[in-house]
């Protein structure tokens, strides 16, 4: 990482005690509860609580932000007792976004790196730390190569907007059209168009069995639907 991609403390925006409190504050329980068992510098945590937030509320983001990291964070909790490895897991979500920039294409390896810079700051083991950065890298072209089961939960967690009721789902493709701005429709449109077919011609969208059987007849008609819109 450089110092362009992490900007130092002061002059990041802190939104720790402006910005939503319910959910930083949500946030900030699981965050302390995660760090506490591999470093007593509060001071160090409360950085890297800091660092989250500063980068899931940058102007840019309108999906990828605190609303969708809480998201799989619920996700992960509710699946908790199908997950080997919670821990590493939550860590993967708190970071697999933290570097998010449209103009870019590797937004999943310079997250990866922020993860690991941070946790190396602390006692977390470094073959997890590793395994934290191989779940981040995966999101990129969500293929589980390792065929490890919680990465497979990691990944569909990341893909379950694409089930959701219809009228979510349409404000979700309105949040990913505003993120992607900078683009004209002659532009955007196409490559919007090559996304949903990549997933609609996989012979499945969803990894684990259960969110085959609750989710991926939605996830299908959702992007079936979003193409018809796109001309």
């Amino acid at each position: 990482m450089n110092d362009k991609e992490i900007p130092p403390a002061s002059s990041r925006r802190d939104f720790y005690f402006n910005f939503k409190p319910m959910l930083t504050e949500s946030l900030h329980s699981t965050w302390q509860q995660l760090l506490q068992p591999y470093t007593q510098d509060q001071a160090l945590i409360g950085e890297g609580f800091r660092l989250v937030i500063s980068h899931y509320t940058e102007s840019h983001r309108h999906y990828h932000d605190l609303h969708h990291l809480q998201a799989l964070l619920q996700l992960q909790h509710t699946y908790a007792d199908r997950i080997a490895d919670n821990e590493r897991l939550s860590l993967a979500i708190f970071f697999h976004d933290i570097i998010y920039d449209v103009k870019q294409t590797d937004n999943e390896e310079q997250s990866a790196m922020a993860a690991a810079a941070f946790l190396r700051q602390t006692s977390y083991p470094a073959e997890r730390i590793e395994q934290v950065m191989d779940f981040i890298r995966a999101t990129k072209t969500h293929v589980n190569s390792s065929h490890n089961t919680d990465l497979d939960y990691f990944l569909d967690f990341d893909l379950s907007i694409l089930s959701a009721p219809a009228a979510d789902y349409i404000t979700y493709t309105q949040q990913i059209r505003k993120e992607y701005s900078i683009y004209p429709d002659m532009l955007y449109k196409p490559g919007r168009k090559k996304v949903l077919t990549h997933f609609l011609e996989l012979p499945v969208i969803y990894k684990t069995s259960l969110f085959r059987e609750e989710r991926e007849a939605l996830a299908r008609q959702n992007l079936q639907e979003e193409l018809k819109t796109l001309g």
